[in-house]
Order: structure tokens, then sequence, then C-alpha cells
């Protein structure tokens, strides 16, 4: 049997309601809908249409997930891209911060929507983040500045472009680049501007419709201890800052004349 088939008799069941019944209902014959729930044959859009509105579950989880296996009262389904995330809290009703290890940040990227992946992970709490969807990702490669290689971005669950900030850093979950995390400039036709901290790398733009997910920066875990040299200005960085000087006393010299 399919996901979808074995959703379908778990919700009848739920509502302790007759194949017959539900039939009538969807205005289809039992016969028909038998094969539905039996997997002998996949239901067409209009009828999908029909069932999740019947049901009062999305299209996405009734084809994707294993409906017995959560609670629906403890998931919360957002926006735009319709990800499944499962809310869970610990003993004081904070919500946990699931954590994404550098080793499973591939397995985060195929199983990201389902919860089943997701209650497998480790997780922490921090009460003082206050109210909202968190994880922890991993910080990879030079251009994360200042969170090193080994440190954890904890970021919160951005449901809609709207409540972006620019000059924020974000995690962003997209189909080409993987987890990656970036500060926020800007949106223009074909996605969003985003820019890393460190200056030898071009800002650029992610299409939309490559994102999966978008978290906000809420705080870093650091899992090594700073030394001074993290803290000296290299050579790079005095360049980029003679640079920015130069330009504002040609603008100043511009509006002198």
């Amino acid at each position: 049997m399919s996901i979808l088939s074995t959703n379908l008799r778990y919700l009848r069941e739920q509502l302790a309601r007759s194949q017959r019944e539900i039939s009538e209902d969807l205005t289809i014959t039992r016969a028909r809908y038998a094969k539905y729930e039996e997997g002998a044959s996949d239901p067409p859009i209009e009828i999908l249409l029909r069932m999740s509105r019947y049901f009062h579950v999305s299209i996405d989880l009734m084809v994707s997930v294993d409906l017995s296996r959560i609670s629906l009262t403890e998931i919360q389904e957002l926006p735009d891209n319709r990800i499944l995330l499962p809310i869970t809290k610990d003993v004081n009703g904070n919500n946990k911060i699931e954590i994404i290890p550098h080793k499973a940040t591939m397995g985060y990227l195929n199983g990201y929507s389902d919860p089943e992946y997701i209650e497998g992970l480790k997780s922490i709490s921090l009460p003082f983040l206050g109210p909202g969807q968190y994880r922890a990702f991993p910080a990879d490669g030079d251009s994360m500045p200042p969170h090193k290689d080994g440190a954890f971005i904890v970021g919160r669950y951005v449901e809609q472009l709207k409540d972006m900030k620019k000059g924020k850093g974000y995690v962003f979950v997209t189909r080409n680049e993987g987890i990656t995390y970036k500060r926020f400039k800007g949106i223009n036709e074909t996605g969003l501007e985003v820019a890393a901290d460190n200056e030898l790398y071009e800002p650029y733009v992610i299409p939309l419709t490559d994102i999966h997910e978008i978290w906000a920066f809420a705080c870093s875990i650091a899992t090594t201890e700073f030394s001074k040299s993290d803290f000296n200005v290299d050579s790079q960085t005095i360049i980029s800052l003679l640079g920015s000087l130069k330009q504002d006393v040609n603008k100043l010299k511009l509006k002198s004349h």
C-alpha cells in the first residue's frame, strides 16, 4: 500500500466512518474509493483536492507523510513552500532546538520535511531564545566568519519573506548550495540578494525556486576557543577598509564642488 492509501484508511478510521459514507461525501462510488484506500489506483488531482478539503489535511501531507506516526496537533504546516515542521518541547515547555551535525547535513537536505527524520536528531533547549521554531546548523568553510568551523548557528524559522531584515544573517537551505549562512541584502525580480561576511566572496542572488527553508540568526554556539589570531586584522581586510575610505573621500570631494 502507498502512503496515500494508508493515510486514507487512517483518516477514515479517525472519523469512525464507513467507506460508503466517505465515498458519498466525496461524491464518488464506494468501489472507486475502496481502490484508493487499497492502493489499487491513484486518485486524480480533482479527487485529491476533494479529499484534502474533506479531511482538513493538505495534499502534501497526505501523499508524503505517514499520518499515523505523528500528531496533527504537534506539527506546523507553513505557507509558501509548505514545509512540515514537527514541534517538540522539553519538560519546561520550551521549544527544542534540533541539532544538524556536520555528518548529517546531506541527510538533512533529503529529510528536512520528514518528521521521523527530524525527531531522530539530538536536541537542546535554550529558554532565553523565546517562542519560535529553532534549528542549529554547522558552520562550514571560510564564508561564515566570525563563525568558525565546528561552530553551530542557531536559526529561527522564517515563515514569510516580508519578515526578513536587510543586513541580518540567515541560514539558507537551498537546492543547489545545500546549507549556507549569508547576510540578506534585499529582494529583486529573480530572487534574494545575499552576501558573505567574508568580502573575498562576491554578493549573489539565490533564486526563490531554489530555497527550501530560511532561518534567521538567533545565536551561535562555539565549540572551540577563540585565539588572538582570530581577532587580527588581515591584509585583505585592511585593503578593503582603505578602499572604502577612498570611496568616501571621493564622495566628499564631489559634494564640495
